[in-house]
């Protein structure tokens, strides 16, 4: 039997000290150290781990930490939303997101020519410049060959990019695949579509990468989830655990709720139903906002899994 214990601050307190001291609190920061223990359960068990987000995680400052993840050989699959692969392009290239707030006059940032992300801005210079540096992208890769399924796409691009807090870079450097199924959702999609106009033998084979992560894992794998957020994204790497015999660790951190029946809201216990994780596996749902949820419990598995020897010692220093 456990108890509650109080929490209490102490000074030079680390970011795994902060997720220890909240682990047996309460509520939400239970299902938090139930999250870290199944991320260093399912790295030490040498789980193939799927990772999985949506576009606005991107927008975000999380984009390097993800990145970094890749480089340190805790992700094996990525799953996203194209306006991620976007984003990560736009910031590689030098584009800067501005911070701003969730009670902005939208109107005026309309006829600004700036969009909002929650409390974030992206100008549509942003977008204009991306125009810029896609289209000789998809003229290099046109000249390679005419048939590209996404996430071998996605891995040539990455090969073009020299900036280390890239996910797509350290991508292609790590050999993971990047599998995106709503390729065309964005302005991504858009320039494939103007591209294929003048060459209509450029094919995005969205069916054969459908395959390419159904046979990236077997039921002989130990797989494992971290699904933040919901959407296509969570979804398409479930699927393929399902059609490979279900996954024994998972996590998913969400905002939305289980009562609205919607993928993105859906627990891991739901999913039980499915067979998408195994009735016994390593589960935990945190209901929280990633950018705050996520890094505090990867920081502390992060810590437990490089004293166990199971990650390099290769973490530089962050000034705030």
């Amino acid at each position: 039997m456990e108890y509650v214990r109080d929490f209490r601050w102490k000074k030079g307190m680390s970011a795994s000290e902060l997720a220890c001291g909240l682990s047996k609190v309460g509520f939400q920061s239970i299902e938090l150290e139930r999250a870290v223990q199944a991320i260093v359960k399912m790295k030490k068990a040498g789980a193939k781990i799927f990772f999985t987000f949506t576009s606005n995680m991107v927008t975000s400052g999380l984009r390097g930490f993800f990145a970094q993840l890749v480089e340190l050989g805790m992700i094996d699959v990525i799953v996203t939303t194209v306006g991620g692969i976007e984003e990560d392009i736009m910031k590689a290239k030098g584009e800067k997101f501005i911070i701003g707030k969730f009670d902005s006059d939208d109107t005026a940032l309309h006829e600004e020519g700036i969009n909002r992300v929650g409390n974030l801005f992206v100008r549509n210079e942003s977008y204009a410049r991306f125009e810029d540096i896609v289209g000789p992208m998809l003229k290099t890769l046109y000249q390679k060959k005419k048939r590209w399924a996404v996430s071998d796409m996605f891995s040539e691009i990455g090969h073009e990019l020299d900036d280390k807090n890239s996910i797509l870079y350290q991508a292609a450097k790590k050999k993971v695949p990047v599998f995106c199924p709503a390729v065309t959702d964005g302005a991504f999609g858009f320039h494939l579509f103007m591209f294929q106009q003048d060459n209509p033998d450029f094919i995005v084979d969205v069916v054969k990468d459908f395959s390419n992560i159904l046979y990236c894992t077997s039921h002989d794998d130990v797989k494992g989830l971290i699904c933040l957020g919901g959407s296509i994204s969570k979804h398409h790497a479930i699927l393929a655990c399902l059609l490979n015999g279900g996954a024994e660790y998972a996590v998913y951190m969400t905002t939305a709720r289980h009562t609205s029946g919607s993928m993105s809201g859906a627990t891991t216990q739901e999913a039980k139903s499915w067979g998408k994780i195994k009735d016994d596996s390593d589960a935990a749902t945190v209901i929280g906002d990633v950018s705050i949820t996520f890094p505090i419990a990867m920081v502390h598995a992060l810590d437990i899994l490089e004293k166990d020897g199971f990650i390099p010692s290769k973490v530089t220093k962050n000034a705030c």
